[in-house]
């Protein structure tokens, strides 16, 4: 009763072609990513299995599942902004297994916290933007967000004060030199809040006359939101820690305070110890995965439909991690990835795909310039096999995977471009679609090549050069014919 109640109600509501049990409708939602524990999804099921009895009118009626069938339906649909979700992640799984053997770097000894964290822990997890998950390796530990958090205060610090209250004492520009070095810009401002000094100023800006309580409470409160309602955790020992090999940190603060950067004049610890405090809250790798996709999602939860930030807000806060999110190796990382990142000396890495995902890697072994090895190499690649860098539209690559597209549909669409080409007997487009890797011989919807078109339009010049390039004069159309039948 149950299965035909679930059929006849999706059918109804959502105009499918087939109906689906419950069983095979779960099954198809796993391997679209959408989890048994997403939230959109269990008043839907729950209604599914206990209302037996409830005719298919009567379910029209619960608006909470009514909410959840648009979820449904573009995932039964294959519509979802991975829709071939099962075969990225396999994908992501062969990179992971391809990054795991290396071993170079160290873990952070600085802070003697991090230094007893185990050095072979390796967690990849990803949230898109329709709250499809995957995640593989050590994602369900905790580690501390260090300088992750800055992203978040920085954003909060907009929140509350506006982009230009905030810039009026902190750059925007890449500092090109290590994310504690004791200098200031040429305003005598710390240069972008993404290094130590800036990110300090952005916890000065974050309600600094109310109690470390309240405003710690604030920044947990925030990253709770953004993990869709998950707990972040406060590790005092780890602030203990931190503070006990803090010298830098504090000649930072009076570096500032003697040339006046702040707005207020505070005092050490109201500030320095809200910063440390900031980079000592802990998260799982899974649970800053839907942080990342919340803002790739313009700040609003994928799960809870929360807006956490205005989306001028994360555009800064993106744009200053692309250009400043990986301390001194910003530029070299942003010119061969080229997707917006933060790193930590935790070893975490939080990348944001704009409109897309949000991906975490966590591997406590670090480069020279405080960056997790395996996480730059998987970011590496990873662009080498997707078309995720910022800039790879301009190029239109060919060659590379697209997570966006249904592989299908985007064959069909290349053979369209082929074919609107062959029907002009625009033989300089031909060569140029070709040159980006696009087949020859790929079908449009109706199973027709850039070689029917040709011959249906007696376009001599580009039959020539369609067949001189390997076009098959024996490919049938939807209707049986061949290209001579044209």
């Amino acid at each position: 009763m149950v299965d035909n109640l679930l059929s006849d109600h999706l059918s109804q509501f959502m105009a499918l072609d087939t109906s689906f049990t419950l069983d095979e409708l779960k099954e198809t939602l796993w391997k679209q990513g959408i989890q048994k524990t997403d939230p959109r999804l269990q008043r839907f099921i729950a209604s599914a299995e206990i209302h037996e009895a409830l005719d298919p009118r009567e379910l029209e009626k619960d608006t909470c599942l009514i909410e959840s069938l648009g979820l449904v339906k573009r995932a039964v649909e294959g519509r979802l902004v991975v829709p071939e979700f099962e075969a990225f992640t396999k994908r992501i799984t062969q990179l992971y297994h391809q990054v795991l053997p290396n071993t170079k770097g160290e873990v952070a000894d600085y802070i003697p916290q991090l230094s007893r964290v185990n050095p072979e822990h390796f967690g990849i997890s990803i949230c898109t933007v329709d709250g499809q998950r995957f995640s593989i390796g050590d994602t369900e530990r905790h580690f501390a967000l260090q300088s992750v958090s800055k992203t978040i205060n920085y954003a909060i610090a907009l929140e509350l004060n506006g982009e230009q209250k905030v810039h009026e004492h902190v750059g925007r520009e890449p500092s090109g030199l290590a994310f504690n070095n004791l200098s200031l810009n040429k305003n005598n401002l710390p240069h972008n809040p993404m290094i130590n000094a800036g990110a300090m100023m952005c916890c000065s800006l974050i309600k600094p006359y109310h109690s470390m309580h309240d405003r710690l409470g604030l920044v947990m409160k925030t990253w709770q939101r953004m993990m869709g309602g998950a707990h972040p955790i406060y590790n005092d020992q780890m602030f203990k820690s931190e503070k006990k090999t803090a010298d830098r940190n504090f000649a930072l603060f009076y570096f500032m305070r003697e040339h006046k950067a702040f707005a207020e004049r505070f005092n050490l610890d109201k500030v320095v110890d809200f910063y440390f405090k900031c980079c000592s809250i802990e998260v799982k790798c899974s649970e800053l995965a839907i942080a990342a996709s919340t803002l790739a999602n313009s700040g609003v939860c994928p799960f809870t439909s929360d807006r956490i930030f205005d989306d001028h807000t994360v555009k800064d806060v993106v744009s200053l991690m692309s250009t400043c999110g990986m301390y001194d190796f910003s530029g070299e990382y942003f010119f061969k990835v080229g997707i917006p990142t933060k790193s930590g000396v935790s070893g975490a890495l939080m990348l944001v795909i704009p409109n897309v995902m949000g991906i975490t890697i966590w591997s406590p072994r670090l480069d020279s310039f405080g960056n997790s090895v395996r996480g730059i190499e998987f970011c590496e690649q990873l662009v080498k096999l997707y078309n995720l860098h910022t800039f790879d539209g301009i190029q239109r690559h060919a060659t590379k995977l697209d997570p966006r597209r249904d592989g299908k549909q985007a064959m069909i669409e290349k053979a369209a471009l082929l074919c609107s080409a062959a029907s002009c007997n625009d033989v300089i487009e031909l060569r140029r679609l070709l040159t980006l890797g696009i087949d020859v011989n790929a079908q449009n919807c109706d199973g027709r090549t850039a070689l029917h078109l040709a011959v249906a339009e007696e376009n001599e010049d580009a039959l020539k050069f369609l067949l001189a390039h390997g076009a098959d004069k024996t490919l049938k159309d939807r209707w049986g014919n061949v290209a001579i039948d044209s």
